[in-house]
């Protein structure tokens, strides 16, 4: 037979118990709404590139770009060179005029080896051969000694092998 102290223990525990799992439930469901975790990133910094130009991660992780720019950049995948995957990407990049005073961002995941070319459509032109190019005197801009800069673009290598997540 239980004593009505050892009921009134059991009970409190019972209820200690459950809390703990809804909270525990809570906190995987935030979890959940912030998204990836993200390892890896691309800065637009106050000028227009990319940096780092090339990047190379594991297959499973995911990349984030972040414009602190004032300026909208894009990011925009070159699918004659792609075999990493995300194809069609074509992604605006909003800068802090754009977006409140916040960065702008975009996260892909990459979910197998090969490469992710992509470039800024504002910043970066394609030859016929589809190579980029620097943009000239027709959308560049020229710094004091005529200088036309290089294109705004970027290279991500994925590698074999999934990176752990948490």
């Amino acid at each position: 037979m239980v004593s009505p102290v050892s009921r009134r223990r059991l009970s409190y525990l019972l209820i200690l118990t459950a809390a703990a799992v809804l909270a525990g439930i809570s906190l995987a469901s935030r979890a959940e709404e912030r998204g990836p975790k993200v390892h890896n990133q691309v800065i637009v910094p106050g000028e227009d590139r990319f940096t780092p130009f090339a990047l190379t991660i594991h297959a499973g992780d995911f990349v984030q770009w972040t414009n602190m720019d004032t300026d909208n950049h894009t990011v925009v995948s070159n699918d004659f060179f792609n075999t990493a995957g995300n194809n069609g990407t074509d992604f605006l990049l909003l800068g802090t005029d754009a977006n409140g005073g916040k960065p702008g961002t975009l996260v892909l995941h990459f979910s197998h080896p090969g490469t992710f070319v992509y470039y800024c459509r504002f910043h970066a032109h394609l030859d016929d051969d589809h190579q980029p190019k620097a943009p000239g005197p027709e959308g560049g801009i020229q710094d004091p000694n005529g200088n036309f800069g290089t294109p705004m673009n970027g290279i991500i290598t994925v590698l074999p092998g999934e990176r752990d997540q948490d």
